[in-house]
């Protein structure tokens, strides 16, 4: 399984895209309001819906987000995916010794399952998480909630609900900080890429 069952041909809210090489908190905060209008939109009422944040961009984003769903009134269950070990160049890059572990807090059988992550670039990641979620159960549906969707796409995988797109070269790294203690520290910045990341591509 490679695509995510969206009904959307594309990224959501496109009056987001902009250039700037930096988004502020504001902007940040602005862009996780959007994402978690989009769930309640579609699963107010659903009562099997589990968050799972991809690790290590996605952990502090799936709580923000889950803090704001309680708050609506919208029940979910909320956990970890480590990819580690279905990572396509995990040849080339070893698992590091500090890792997130997979934790999925109920079964997975029968549930709506959103994966978070901060930013979808080339789709290796998000396969890679679909791959650790159906080694655990078969879920009802999967969808893909994401902070920031930018250009350079190897995998036919599309975000269901997206915070904020980005325009960036293969040149370019988009950077996500999500202060877990201080949210007006949050920022987005566009960056140089390694000269191996791009190698690598």
């Amino acid at each position: 399984m490679f695509a995510l069952d969206a009904r959307q041909a594309g990224p959501q809210n496109l009056g987001l895209v902009g250039t700037p090489k930096k988004h502020d908190a504001k902007k940040v905060h602005e862009a996780i309001e959007s994402v978690v209008s989009g769930i309640i939109r579609h699963h107010r009422g659903n009562g099997h819906l589990l968050l799972l944040g991809i690790a290590n961009g996605g952990i502090v984003l799936t709580e923000r987000v889950a803090q704001r769903l309680r708050k609506s009134g919208l029940a979910c269950g909320t956990g970890t995916i480590d990819i580690s070990f279905h990572r396509d160049d995990i040849g080339q890059r070893p698992i590091p010794k500090e890792f997130v572990p997979t934790l999925i807090p109920h079964d997975v059988n029968g549930a709506t399952v959103i994966l978070v992550d901060d930013v979808l670039y080339s789709g290796r990641t998000v396969k890679a998480a679909l791959d650790e979620l159906f080694d655990h159960g078969r879920p009802t549906k999967v969808e893909l909630a994401v902070l920031v969707d930018r250009s350079g796409r190897r995998l036919p995988i599309a975000a269901d609900y997206t915070g904020l797109v980005l325009a960036a070269t293969d040149a370019e790294k988009v950077t996500v900080h999500l202060d877990a203690l201080d949210p007006s520290a949050d920022a987005i910045r566009v960056i140089a890429a390694p000269a191996s990341r791009q190698s690598a591509l």
